[in-house]
């Protein structure tokens, strides 16, 4: 069955990525030749998508190595439940907080926040996290915004993957990829970016 955010072997798979994980979003190493030409702009209007939200108590659920989060205004608490994320994201974001936590059981208090964040964590989630994910943020922040993978023509809407790290070691993730639409109607939310290679929703309690 489907698992990622209790799967103690995808903890194992990003725990050891944390240092790695960035060559993603910059085209770097393999990725310089695997992502697509148009994955750069795509990265920095993401970027400029979460520099624009307004002013807020942000929380970000996830966070990894802070990547999008240092962009976010306001008071701004990363999340992650790897200890290697979060220390990219402490080096990257001095002065900012961040937490190690369960996304699924989140350790804040009712309302804590204007709005939650997460990127590429929804999509990775098979139906019964996603509700309890659901759920927790709902509980927490009165907003939530949500940055995913696009579905592209030939790869399906959900299936397992094999990622390989720089070390040589393969790891099997479950993902799913979205159009903006899709996103929007499964979240009850609106559509805040369409691209090729990314989407981002926004949905508001």
């Amino acid at each position: 069955m489907a698992a990622f955010a209790r799967d103690a072997g995808t903890a194992t798979y990003y725990e050891k990525r944390a240092r790695e994980y960035d060559e993603w979003y910059l085209g770097q190493g393999r990725f310089a030749e695997l992502n697509p030409p148009w994955w750069q702009a795509e990265v920095s209007q993401l970027v400029e998508l979460v520099r624009g939200l307004p002013v807020a108590r942000t929380l970000d659920v996830a966070c990894g190595t802070g990547f999008l989060t240092q962009h976010l205004r306001g008071v701004t608490v990363g999340l992650d439940q790897s200890p290697g994320m979060l220390d990219v994201a402490r080096r990257r974001m001095p002065g900012r907080t961040v937490v190690v936590g369960d996304a699924l059981r989140l350790p804040m208090a009712d309302g804590s926040f204007d709005r939650a964040l997460t990127g590429h964590f929804y999509g990775h989630l098979p139906a019964d996290e996603r509700a309890v994910f659901l759920a927790e943020v709902r509980r927490v922040a009165a907003e939530l915004v949500v940055v995913d993978t696009a579905l592209r023509p030939g790869v399906g809407p959900a299936q397992w993957i094999d990622r390989t790290l720089n070390d040589g070691s393969r790891h099997r993730i479950y993902k799913r990829y979205f159009t903006s639409t899709q996103l929007a109607d499964e979240l009850g939310g609106d559509r805040l970016f369409t691209g090729r290679s990314f989407v981002a929703c926004r949905v508001v309690w």
